[in-house]
């Protein structure tokens, strides 16, 4: 894609702006470090636009807070308060979900990832957002909680111009298949690797 340019036109009887602004699936997968960070990145571009952007963590737990979630809730304090950007929603699955407030256990984890797919199905048919961001999303579908044919389905058939950003390791084929935009990270070298934590600032 030589200077932003595609590397051909297809004949699809649409024009250059109709095919500049669908909306896109996106996919972040592979073993590397960067698929949420990557995401939240994408969602710091759609709130600069005035985009409301909606985030859905399936694994993370509501104990943990990451530097972008307390980022995002003052951006969007800003624009509650002044029309600055987009609105932001910022929901965890880790100890129920925030509209829902349940207490989360091993045995219910399953069907808290459902009740989340489901709230996003309805957002997504209500035409809720401009930016879903469904981090580490491709968890819940391989542990066989989440049907990837319904997954596939819901998002071919959305209305208008909603964009989907979904990470995690191990995508399903199918989602690749269905989606418009994939990036594999790929692990070359990791701290990790030589006994070093994870810490504050670089992991949360």
């Amino acid at each position: 894609m030589p200077q932003g340019k595609p590397a051909y036109v297809p004949d699809d009887g649409l024009t250059t702006r109709q095919r500049r602004n669908r909306p896109l699936v996106m996919v972040n997968t592979g073993d590397g470090k960067g698929k949420s960070t990557s995401a939240f990145g994408l969602a710091l571009r759609g709130w600069n636009q005035g985009w409301s952007v909606a985030v859905f963590q399936f694994v993370k737990s509501a104990k943990w807070r990451l530097g972008e979630q307390s980022a995002f809730e003052a951006l969007g304090g800003l624009h509650e308060s002044d029309g600055t950007g987009g609105a932001i929603e910022w929901h965890k699955m880790g100890s129920g979900w925030s509209w829902s407030r349940k207490a989360g256990t091993d045995e219910d984890h399953a069907a808290a990832a459902l009740e989340g797919w489901r709230e996003i199905q309805a957002r997504l048919a209500d035409e809720r957002h401009g930016l879903y961001v469904l981090d580490e999303f491709t968890y819940p579908i391989n542990w066989g909680w989440i049907d990837v044919d319904e997954v596939v389905e819901t998002l071919a058939d959305r209305p208008g111009r909603q964009h989907v950003m979904i990470t995690g390791r191990r995508a399903d084929p199918k989602l690749i298949e269905a989606a418009d935009l994939v990036t594999e990270m790929t692990k070359i070298k990791h701290p990790m690797d030589t006994g070093q934590k994870g810490q504050r600032g670089i992991e949360w």
